[in-house]
């Protein structure tokens, strides 16, 4: 009985020890697997950590936003200087008419806005002064006639010898102080409007026209009929804008870009729609103090018929052109103070393209029409391509990324 009963505690030890030994190996199994995924994990870290810096994009969602991808192109880029000024007319196509003798105004033949031809009749004006002038002239001119005469008989008869030589000396000087003063009243005539000629033939006139002085519109009209007018009074106000030029000042700082021949384009503030060209045909030579910069003249090249003088006007003077790498706007961000461009590249996964954009430091230089010079910091791959646009979207993705990766 003893002997059977120590077999049977024989039995359940050993029974115990294996049910320990298979227990021990299963929690050894099951150590190893916890491992064998903490190195795993670990691992899959390690090749996230590797990709930070790059944003990720399925086939789908890069086609629904549209990216445009190429490489970087060569493209000719004119500097930019900014300027703000104003039309203008050059001081010959301009005039003020007054009267040159004292009057009175008749009639007004014109009004603000009519186109006037040069010599076209204005308005006129009578007054006894004008009267008197006229009168003087035709005085003058009979008594010249006179003299004239006279002065050929004089010599006749001292050639002759029949005459005195001191009476033929006399007449002679007599009709010379009376032909300039002829000649004189013939100025005056033509300076308030009157034609000599016309007096000599046709007497007297009442009225006296009042013409302008140059081709033009009538830019102001600042006399009333029966108004009397002194000679320095202003009775209209002229101007041609066939000659209308943009007058821009352009700061201390670009003087030196700007040259003669350079293209601006401008904006006319009243207008903001319309965009217009000109071509730089004169700089100046000395600065205004306030603000401290030049006038530059440019000829507008095709005038429209909404330009005044005076119109306040923008402008982008294009300095010297050169071919340079360039990118639209779009394809631009700047982020804490440093521009960056996206460089792209794809490759399959699971039977679909995918697409990874990296965000590459840059520097710029010119800008012109929406395009901006890229000055590389190290070379791009040969054939590399990059985002032309939605730079400003794949910055942000990138940057949510970088943070979800955080957490």
């Amino acid at each position: 009985m003893k002997t059977s009963e120590k077999m049977k505690n024989t039995i359940i030890y050993i029974v115990t020890l294996l049910v320990a030994m298979t227990f021990f190996t299963a929690c050894m199994g099951e150590g190893n697997d916890a491992t064998t995924v903490e190195n795993q994990k670990g691992m899959n870290e390690e090749e996230k950590d590797s990709e930070e810096g790059e944003l990720h994009l399925s086939s789908l969602k890069f086609n629904s936003l549209g990216i445009k991808l190429d490489t970087l192109s060569v493209r000719p880029l004119s500097g930019l200087v900014e300027a703000n000024g104003q039309l203008e007319v050059p001081p010959q196509h301009e005039a003020t008419v007054t009267a040159v003798l004292g009057a009175n105004v008749v009639t007004i033949d014109v009004i603000e806005g009519d186109k006037v031809r040069k010599g076209q009749v204005l308005a006129n004006l009578s007054h006894p002064n004008l009267t008197q002038l006229q009168t003087n002239y035709i005085k003058a001119l009979s008594q010249m006639q006179y003299l004239e005469k006279e002065m050929k008989r004089q010599k006749k008869l001292y050639e002759e010898k029949v005459g005195s030589g001191k009476t033929y000396q006399q007449t002679l000087a007599d009709y010379q102080s009376t032909k300039g003063e002829v000649e004189g009243l013939e100025v005056q005539l033509n300076q308030v409007g009157l034609n000599a000629l016309e007096v000599r033939n046709e007497g007297v006139r009442q009225n006296v026209p009042v013409t302008s002085p140059i081709d033009g519109y009538i830019e102001k009209v600042k006399v009333q009929i029966g108004q009397f007018v002194d000679p320095q009074s202003e009775m209209f106000l002229i101007v041609n804008t066939d000659h209308i030029h943009a007058d821009l000042m352009v700061f201390e700082k670009d003087v030196h870009k700007v040259k003669k021949g350079q293209d601006i384009f401008f904006t006319v503030e009243s207008v903001p729609g319309a965009m217009l060209s000109a071509k730089i045909y004169s700089v100046g030579k000395q600065f205004e103090q306030n603000p401290k910069a030049v006038h530059v003249h440019a000829e507008i090249e095709e005038k429209r018929d909404f330009l005044i003088p005076g119109m306040y006007i923008n402008g982008k003077i294009h300095t010297e052109t050169k071919s340079v790498f360039a990118l639209p706007e779009a394809a631009i961000i700047e982020e804490e103070g440093k521009p960056y461009i996206f460089m792209a590249t794809s490759h399959q996964e699971d039977g679909e393209t995918e697409w990874a954009f990296k965000a590459v430091e840059i520097r710029t230089g010119l800008i012109d029409d929406g395009w901006i010079e890229i000055k590389l910091l190290e070379p791009l791959p040969k054939g590399a391509l990059v985002a032309w646009n939605n730079a400003y979207y794949l910055i942000s993705e990138m940057k949510k990324s970088e943070t979800s990766h955080e957490h």
